[in-house]
């Protein structure tokens, strides 16, 4: 080695003793990377509650307008696998510095874009740069925190993971409705450059490690972008082109197959794989990836039910619809803090299983409404739902991460991560497509039947027709008036005996979700606490 390495090496391996873990520099950092985790996953949701403004403002349809959140989430899902290489290779400090500036320009040229196309552009250049600063995050804990703070470090992930989500469309309908919408993206750019002078403080900087770049093999990043890609333009435009039934659709999931078989049969044999997926072979963590996806799978399908709900049956606005939502999220910040404590003194499995089956109760819950039930009645089991979250997302991500080794973070973070994505994308593709079937099954019913209460029937016609003639309409008018009125009530009746269904089927889901997180092995002691 020259004298030249030799003071290199010197200078960075004093530079690295500086940022001792759990110091003071190491929680700047992972307050640095929750505060930007929180951020790209708040930015998933924000959009949805002003959809129809944003649509208005770029003179796009309401289909068009449904790419702007599938082009984010599409680029999170091709970043996040890629996070573990380029963090490796560019180092930490320097990937995230990057990604969190790209970040805030990317959310900056969202609020000018002049067309549907600059902003489906824009969105995907910020979910890709944000995607990646989700699982950056949730390394930083695993390898800047002592074993004693982890679970404190997993307390406040959970913040990012489950209350960013839940607050996302109640602070977008809010700027929105006292602003504009071009706010949703102003307000990335303060918290934004406060993550970059906590990174830029708290990590140490090294040098680029070009044999690490290089070292990939160009096979595998073709073949998951291609797959992860597809799949997630599968599951968030499927219900809206009849599925199958589309040729789009149907030729996007048969790439998406080809390629995800592709990719994991090339990270399998590779020595040196973009994603290290043999950690799937240790049983406690892949029982606990089926509990992220599970997780997921809840979390942001009732994100998606609730606002459908409250917007197609009790014709709420975004404001009013974010009132709502805002109990799914608040009440989990009095949990939160308790939740190291509590870990200390309870087994993770149980406190996981009973996070469970807390959501699933508050599904069953909504199971039993009726066309009465609006906001109002729906806070009882949001309060419930947020009473569960921090009891699974942080004893999970300890079970998970319990018995692997420092060098497997960086593939253990973009594993649960991609599957706690992908389980919200299959979740929200699931209970789209359930929701609009099933109404239609019980429409078909109903007027099934309809022969059969007849006078019931006639007596509505009659009664509501005798109205609206009072009210000044002819008696022909009147007539198909109050058929109508007729076909309204039992489309809405059909749809909220659809929705008890979905509510229903997600419950028993998340009793599968229990029996999983109870088959986990005892945690090691040293990393209960």
């Amino acid at each position: 080695m020259s004298a030249t390495q030799a003071g290199v090496a010197k200078l960075d391996g004093a530079m690295t003793q500086q940022v001792e873990p759990g110091g003071r520099r190491a929680w700047i950092a992972v307050f640095g990377g929750l505060i930007g985790a929180f951020m790209a996953i708040l930015d998933i949701q924000i959009t949805n509650a002003s959809m129809k403004e944003i649509q208005g403002g770029l003179g796009a349809t309401l289909e068009e307008g449904s790419w702007i959140a599938t082009a984010y989430l599409v680029a999170e899902m091709i970043a996040i696998p890629l996070s573990g290489w380029l963090s490796k290779g560019l180092d930490i400090r320097r990937y995230m510095l990057w990604n969190s500036a790209i970040f805030i320009f990317a959310s900056l040229l969202c609020s000018i874009a002049w067309n549907l196309e600059s902003m489906i552009a824009f969105r995907a250049m910020q979910g890709f740069f944000g995607g990646a600063l989700i699982p950056m995050a949730f390394r930083l804990i695993l390898e800047y925190l002592p074993d004693s703070k982890r679970a404190v470090g997993m307390a406040l992930f959970g913040v990012t993971a489950t209350f960013a989500p839940s607050i996302g469309p109640t602070l977008g309908g809010w700027l929105t409705e006292q602003f504009s919408w071009h706010y949703l993206f102003y307000i990335n750019v303060p918290p934004g450059i406060v993550v970059m002078s906590m990174l830029a403080y708290g990590l140490v900087k090294k040098p680029i490690n070009w044999p690490e770049l290089k070292n990939v093999d160009v096979s595998s990043i073709i073949t998951m972008a291609l797959g992860m890609g597809c799949l997630e333009v599968v599951l968030e435009e499927g219900n809206r082109k009849d599925w199958f039934g589309s040729d789009f659709i149907r030729n996007l999931a048969i790439v998406a197959a080809v390629n995800i078989a592709l990719f994991v049969y090339l990270q399998l044999k590779s020595k040196a794989p973009l994603v290290n997926l043999k950690l799937l072979a240790n049983r406690d963590f892949s029982i606990s990836t089926i509990a992220y996806f599970l997780l997921g799978l809840a979390l942001f399908s009732s994100i998606y039910m609730v606002p459908l709900y409250l917007s197609q049956i009790q014709d709420y606005n975004s404001l009013e619809i974010g009132e709502v939502l805002m109990w799914l999220g608040f009440p989990q910040l009095l949990i939160l803090p308790f939740m190291p404590m509590l870990m200390q003194r309870f087994d993770n499995r149980y406190l996981a299983a009973f996070g469970f089956f807390m959501f699933g109760v508050s599904y069953y819950m909504n199971s039993h409404m009726t066309a009465d039930f609006a906001g109002p009645q729906l806070i009882a089991s949001m309060v419930v739902r947020a009473i569960g979250q921090p009891f699974i997302m942080v004893p999970i991500g300890m079970l998970a991460t319990a018995r692997l080794q420092k060098h497997e973070n960086a593939s253990a973070s973009t594993v649960l991560n991609v599957v706690r994505n992908l389980g919200g994308a299959v979740g929200i593709a699931m209970v789209s497509t359930l929701t609009d079937n099933l109404g239609r099954v019980h429409l078909a019913r109903m007027k099934e039947t309809l022969p059969a209460v007849s006078p019931l029937a006639n007596d509505y016609l009659s009664s509501t027709a005798a109205m609206l003639q009072a009210a000044g309409s002819d008696p022909v008018t009147a007539s198909q008036q109050a058929s109508a009125l007729l076909g309204q009530t039992m489309q809405q009746q059909a749809m909220v005996q659809a929705y008890n269904d979905v509510f229903f089927i997600m419950a028993g889901l998340l009793v599968v979700a229990v029996v999983a997180v109870l088959s986990i092995h005892k945690p090691i002691p040293q990393q209960a606490g």
